[in-house]
């Protein structure tokens, strides 16, 4: 037998922050992973990219590949010796088909574990203001499936569950809604009874609507729904706009794109999260260290030397560390240097290493290091700087005019990439995504890089500072600037922005 195995894990109904954190630590360590439609987009951005990743469609009337044929890939990737992991949308006891996938593992001893997964029925009308129970209105659930094939009748016991008085939920029943309702009104449903639709739920773009048994689908007909959306019915759903709560949130119904270093976990997205945004994090820029770097290993050899150290991102900090360790320094090798840093960034990345910085610009731009770091600096300064190899020559001005040496040494090199999964050009020329987040210039670049086509004035960027800014803007995008470089100022922004207010662009 093979040392391969597979993990059924359920993705949750779309919200990033509703995958379980097993299922994450699963995903990570991933060879294979086997993925359908229903996985949200934040989730799909946490597939590591060496994995080998198979998509196998299924959705509603559109299976990219049969059921059967799903099962034996998972087979045959597990004999290959590999970690398989099967990403599905909810929980994958749910209707998701997980026990057949399980039958043929178990025939030909496949070892597997099965991740439970937040479950669309019970966390979309949460989002909604519905609770599926309630002491108040009924004592059970029941969950159904509304899908049935072309022509077939219902094989649905309806009067069954008009005789439970409980709450019901309908999976994959959007395009037989009609029906659903008549049959429960012809086993006797009061026609008075509430009735609700809910799409997409948990995202950006979740929508309900709520009416009667006898009035919904008129009222859907009239307003519009799109899949994937479930249906409840129940005197719960009643309560929907006394218990709303994702609405009330500050950036709910806006989906956010924003973009980061491939390595660095965004606090960023947290914040914009917990105040309602959908968000999309994609990796726009990887950053590699520099190796061969005669230039650095000169100065490593006499770190001592120096009288500042300068930092100008927290890769930089990142990356000079594992420097030193790599050239045998530690924290002693740098002597009486004092310490300089661009922002709040990397003034945490460098505390985190147990060291304080002695100087910080009140506005976190190059220019505005390399000034401040002139005014106290009386020209027979030795200086270190080490960072991108792209690095902007406004921090150097100041210090040249000054006549500072200064060994200005590129680190590590600025790589752009796309995501795999999301194409960001026509996620912005239909409307799906409100706003673009960008935390440096270099991720405005990143961004272009991986849009290329894209009519720029279409993107409304929210941008950390001036130099972010300018390179939105030489692009062409609609443009707003924080009031102060920091991750709460800015998504402060977001908020005004989403507010519609003009006067801070």
């Amino acid at each position: 037998m093979s040392d391969g195995k597979v993990w059924l894990v359920g993705a949750g109904p779309g919200d990033a922050g509703l995958f379980t954190l097993k299922g994450k630590e699963v995903l990570n360590q991933a060879d294979v992973v086997v993925y359908d439609s229903l996985v949200g987009q934040g989730i799909m951005t946490m597939i590591p990219s060496r994995a080998k990743k198979i998509n196998v469609g299924k959705r509603a009337s559109n299976h990219t590949m049969p059921q059967e044929q799903i099962n034996e890939v998972l087979l045959r990737e597990a004999k290959k010796g590999q970690k398989v992991v099967r990403l599905k949308g909810g929980d994958p006891f749910l209707f998701g088909r997980g026990g057949e996938e399980l039958e043929l593992l178990e025939e030909e001893q496949i070892p597997y574990e099965i991740v439970p997964g937040v479950t669309s029925p019970i966390s979309v009308p949460a989002y909604n203001g519905i609770p599926v129970t309630h002491r108040d209105y009924c004592s059970s659930v029941h969950i159904i499936t509304g899908h049935k094939k072309a022509g077939a009748e219902y094989d649905i016991d309806f009067e069954a569950l008009v005789r439970t008085k409980g709450t019901l939920v309908f999976l994959m029943g959007v395009t037989a809604l009609s029906d659903i309702c008549q049959g429960l009104l012809k086993a006797g449903m009061d026609r008075e009874m509430p009735a609700a639709i809910l799409q997409k739920g948990t995202t950006a773009r979740q929508k309900r609507i709520v009416a009667t048994v006898s009035t919904l689908a008129e009222e859907v007909r009239r307003q519009g729904i799109e899949t994937p959306a479930i249906i409840v019915v129940g005197k719960v759903c009643a309560l929907a706009d006394k218990f709303s709560w994702y609405e009330k949130l500050p950036l709910a119904g806006w989906k956010v794109l924003l973009t980061r270093p491939k390595d660095l976990i965004s606090s960023m997205a947290g914040k914009l999260r917990r105040m309602g945004a959908e968000v999309l994090e994609l990796p726009a820029i990887r950053t590699e260290p520099i190796e061969e770097n005669p230039e650095l290993e000169k100065a490593m050899e006499v770190l001592s030397e120096y009288q500042w150290l300068v930092f100008t991102s927290p890769t930089g900090v990142k990356v000079f560390f594992q420097q030193m360790k790599k050239y045998g320094k530690d924290i002693r090798s740098l002597g009486q240097a004092k310490v300089a840093a661009i922002g709040e960034g990397t003034r945490k990345k460098l505390e985190e290493r147990g060291i304080f910085v002695d100087l910080m610009p009140e506005v976190y731009d190059g220019a505005s290091l390399g000034k401040a770091l002139a005014e106290v600096c009386d020209g027979s300064e030795k200086i270190l700087i080490p960072r991108a190899r792209l690095g902007t020559r406004e921090l150097l001005i100041p210090l040249e005019e000054k006549g500072i040496h200064t060994d200005d040494i590129p680190t590590y090199d600025t790589l752009y990439e796309s995501s795999e999964f999301i194409d960001e050009k026509k996620e912005f020329e239909t409307g799906r995504v409100d706003c673009a987040v960008f935390t440096s210039a270099s991720t405005v670049k990143g961004f272009v890089e991986s849009t290329r086509g894209l009519d720029y004035s279409r993107v409304k960027a929210a941008c950390i500072g001036k130099q972010t800014r300018a390179a939105a803007d030489a692009y062409g995008m609609e443009t707003y600037m924080a009031d102060k470089a920091t991750m709460d100022s800015l998504a402060e922004l977001v908020i005004k922005m989403k507010e519609g207010m003009e006067s801070w662009k």
